[in-house]
């Protein structure tokens, strides 16, 4: 069976189920995308994994893992979503140590926060897209909407997704300076939807 490698398009809030988010994967060579369902933690895990900008002070459970990892020089090759039952996935890394590979077993959104840490890529097989992929777009009459939806990822992921009803805070006031100052306050206090709200004002600015 083939396989087809997928990137990550964005997060949003499930409309389906209470507490959970949908993972949207693009395939890199065309227009489906696969929607995944995940918990609200393996979310946040991600999307911190996406943002650049904010390190957490202290290791979440991927990043413990990933620094296990290098200290015994094992390293995540790639990650393949390869089978689906019942509308849940399954996954596997493909992990190598002294040149000997090694598949485990993992939960798709564990495998995903994983696979970017180690920036390694996403593959799934060509017969799971075909069943389960969609197509999405935002406005099909611009080319443009398509390509900024390409591009939000992280911008209001922890910010609007990860915390949908979370009061925002107006830092319009505030200046640049000061922004940076909350911004380091936030992440070492790991409340990382109010960093996020901040860091898309220091963009704006």
């Amino acid at each position: 069976m083939s396989l087809v490698r997928l990137n990550i398009k964005g997060i949003s809030y499930s409309q389906t189920q209470n507490g959970a988010y949908a993972l949207i994967l693009n395939e890199v060579d065309g227009d489906r995308k696969l929607p995944i369902v995940i918990g609200a933690f393996e979310a946040q895990s991600i999307a911190i994994a996406l943002e650049k900008e904010i390190r957490p002070p202290r290791p979440l459970t991927h990043d413990l893992f990933k620094n296990f990892a290098d200290r015994f020089d094992i390293v995540v090759k790639q990650v393949i979503i390869h089978k689906l039952v019942d509308g849940v996935f399954f996954s596997s890394l493909i992990c190598e140590r002294d040149k000997i590979e090694e598949i485990i077993d993992a939960r798709t959104s564990d495998a995903i926060a994983l696979a970017l840490r180690f920036q390694a890529p996403i593959f799934t097989y060509k017969n799971i897209l075909d069943k389960a992929g969609i197509y999405l777009k935002v406005n099909p009459e611009k080319e443009e909407d398509e390509e900024l939806q390409d591009s939000i990822l992280v911008d209001d992921l922890l910010a609007d997704e990860l915390e949908p009803n979370a009061p925002k805070e107006n830092y319009k006031s505030k200046t640049l300076e000061e922004l940076h100052s909350l911004l380091d306050e936030a992440v070492a206090n790991e409340d990382y939807e109010t960093a996020a709200h901040i860091r898309d004002e220091i963009s704006k600015r």
